[in-house]
């Protein structure tokens, strides 16, 4: 029971500060990314997910936060196709850009609607 009380203190996300930093700052970088040119794009965005992955990786292991274990590696994993469109291998321009963008912050936004409904907010 004590372990329930500790977990929402220790939850980066519970507080506006630490959001900020592991989620928002890098939210608003991949924002920030569509307007310079794509070799810069797919180097921000990369380090911006993993920034973000690595976050939810370590909230998960720090609070038990549900939704953390399943958008930690979502991030880490859309990491591939930002680096299949950075290299040229494929070409879909700005709009396939802004859809990668919306899948990303949507997608997770689903993980974690879906996870937390299912088992609670910290499991």
């Amino acid at each position: 029971m004590s372990n329930t009380t500790v977990r929402p203190a220790s939850d980066w996300a519970g507080g506006i500060r630490s959001f900020g930093l592991a989620w928002g700052l890098p939210i608003a970088v991949l924002a920030g990314g569509l307007f310079v040119d794509v070799p810069i794009r797919m180097v921000v965005w990369i380090i911006a997910l993993a920034w973000m992955g690595t976050a939810c990786i370590l909230n998960a292991r720090r609070c038990g936060r549900t939704h953390c274990r399943f958008t930690g590696p979502y991030y880490l994993a859309m990491i591939i196709p930002i680096l299949a469109l950075g290299t040229g291998l494929i070409s879909i321009g700005l709009y396939g850009w802004l859809a990668l963008g919306a899948l990303i912050v949507f997608g997770s936004k689903a993980i974690w609607w879906a996870t937390e409904r299912v088992w609670g907010k910290f499991s």
